[in-house]
């Protein structure tokens, strides 16, 4: 069941929130915390951004030579798995 008395803080609520942020942080404080967190934000993205990268260079040499046997056995007996085939259809039957 969902219970009205719980969910995301409506307009006055925010304003209360808002004043409880300034008194605890102060308002000259306010900008270097938002500027920290938007530097952390940002070095957190690109840091994984380049995890994602670095999945394709940390290959093992195992992984490595399965992967080149696959390719030369696709390469040998022809297979097109790798690429879109289209069939042509014809429309008139019903």
């Amino acid at each position: 069941m969902f219970n009205p008395m719980i969910g995301m803080p409506q307009g006055l609520e925010w304003l209360v929130i808002l004043a409880i942020v300034v008194l605890v942080f102060g308002a000259a404080k306010l900008p270097d915390l938002a500027r920290s967190s938007g530097q952390a934000l940002r070095i957190f993205k690109t840091e994984t951004k380049g995890l994602r990268d670095d999945d394709d260079d940390q290959k093992t040499p195992e992984q490595l030579e399965i992967e080149a046997r696959e390719q030369a056995a696709r390469e040998t007996r022809g297979d097109t798995s790798g690429e879109v085939l289209r069939e042509r259809r014809d429309d008139t039957t019903a």
